[in-house]
């Protein structure tokens, strides 16, 4: 068990916002959302999956919906009320007195600059604790991209809420594609912004099914980054050797285009080569999170693997849809879980989901050669 200062809290968002390939939330957000539970004295908790109680009872709460948010300023949204506190306070508070129980702690439900501050966030409010695992190993765009899905967990009963101050309880829910497209709907009329909380279990009813130590993995890359930055070493390269990846390529940003479509950000990125890279180019393809990568046009690298970009004048990674043109990047590839490279996992988080008629082939350097 470890108390975690606001430092740590940086470093391990850090990390995390990398291993969000563009997506999870921006950091800044997951930030602010600690800042006021240090502020407020309360203690920040991570414990092993191996620490907690078998008959201890967790939750997964999360944020669900597009990148960009300006869909909150059309007029329809305009007479409704607007909470003050964070919405995911209130579909917590909505399950435990829905089940009658006490969460001992939460999940991460992916790995995200604000995804996974939320689930410190609400445990820490409510005296609980955040275990070190998550269903994802990464960030991804759909419920159903989860080792809890792989697993045949049930996501219901669910509690989602929004600004508005509504709130929605969702039982007998066939399994997570079902809850995946009931939570997209409601998540179009909130604005493309939805806080939920799902797959309220014991603890030994759920962890044979999540990725153990992923939080710790996540802290130690963004400590490896932000010491790289500090040192004035190459942070990408920094990056890469951490996480047992590589750097695919370099150059200045060209061309970006994003919409939002059916509750999510879809877009395209478009990258010319500096250095080695000059006279090729790399286009990256967006659904929330970076899915496929193409060198020169070629299919070079696609979903599981991570498909992560640093802004190599800041060391920061970079999150859709907020690139600028002319901005120095990098991106590093580094390897799926393991969890995601079955039959099972493809068939859910692999180049199909991306539109691609090829098998998944894993990264590797010589793919840009």
């Amino acid at each position: 068990m470890k108390q975690l200062s606001l430092a740590d809290m940086q470093d391990l968002l850090l990390g995390c916002t990398i291993l969000g390939t563009g997506g999870g939330g921006e950091m800044s957000e997951g930030l602010a959302l600690l800042e006021d539970v240090y502020h407020k004295g309360l203690p920040v908790t991570l414990v092993s999956l191996q620490e907690a109680p078998d008959d201890a009872m967790v939750c997964t709460p999360y944020l669900l919906g597009a990148l960009d948010l300006s869909e909150k300023r059309h007029p329809k949204y305009q007479r409704l009320p607007q909470s003050e506190a964070p919405a995911i306070c209130a579909a917590y508070s909505r399950l435990e007195q829905h089940l009658n129980t006490t969460f001992y702690g939460t999940l991460c439900c992916e790995m995200g600059g604000s995804n996974t501050a939320v689930a410190f966030y609400t445990a820490a409010l409510n005296g609980g604790v955040v275990i070190d695992a998550d269903p994802a190993g990464r960030a991804v765009p759909e419920i159903t991209h989860s080792t809890y899905y792989l697993n045949n967990l049930p996501a219901a009963p669910i509690v989602a809420a929004n600004t508005f101050d509504e709130v929605f309880i969702v039982e007998h829910v066939k399994d997570d594609l079902r809850a995946e497209q009931l939570m997209r709907a409601l998540c179009q009329e909130s604005a493309n912004d939805i806080a939920c909380i799902d797959h309220a279990m014991k603890v030994k009813d759920i962890k044979h099914a999540v990725i153990e130590g992923t939080l710790s993995k996540a802290w130690k890359l963004g400590v490896t980054a932000r010491q790289a930055q500090q040192k004035g070493r190459d942070v990408a390269s920094s990056i890469a050797l951490m996480g047992n990846g590589f750097v695919s390529f370099r150059g200045d940003i060209e061309h970006f285009s994003f919409d939002t479509q059916a509750g999510f950000t879809v877009g395209d990125v478009k990258i010319s080569g500096t250095g080695k890279f000059a006279h090729h180019c790399y286009t990256l393809a967006v659904k929330n999170e970076n899915l496929v990568a193409y060198f020169d046009g070629e299919l070079d690298v696609t979903i599981p693997d991570l498909i992560c970009v640093i802004d190599t004048e800041t060391g920061l990674p970079v999150t859709n849809p907020h690139y600028h043109k002319g901005q120095s990047v990098a991106v590093i590839i580094l390897p799926a879980p393991t969890e995601f490279t079955t039959p099972r996992g493809l068939s859910v988080f692999g180049p199909a989901y991306a539109g691609i008629d090829a098998p998944y082939r894993p990264a590797s350097p010589r793919n840009v050669n």
